[in-house]
């Protein structure tokens, strides 16, 4: 978990930084519908890797998966601790019990 929270407090920071300077400020600069898109794209990478590739691909291809999804929550104003949070809720759930218990 640390790496996680190390993670998210440097995507913090360079949401601030220059465009020109940071992957980060460059994603956050072309707005929530690009960060989305680029979390769906390795969404699906990952899934390819899963079916057709490598232990290897995969392993790297969720690393980007995780990356993107922690600059799209922090682009929404969502802490990991907040997603961890409702991981906690949900456990000791059936996966079957607690969709069902969804509006």
């Amino acid at each position: 978990m640390e790496t996680l929270e190390r993670l998210e407090k440097t995507i913090a920071q360079r949401r601030a930084a220059s465009p020109e300077t940071s992957y980060v400020a460059k994603l956050n600069a072309k707005g929530l519908p690009k960060i989305a898109q680029k979390l769906g794209e390795e969404a699906t990478e990952a899934v390819i890797a899963a079916v057709s590739g490598s232990n290897e691909e995969l392993v790297s291809e969720s690393a980007d998966l995780i990356f993107h999804l922690l600059v799209l929550l922090q682009a929404k104003g969502v802490s990991l601790d907040h997603v961890l949070a409702e991981l906690d809720r949900r456990e000791g759930l059936s996966g079957l019990e607690e969709k069902a218990s969804r509006p």
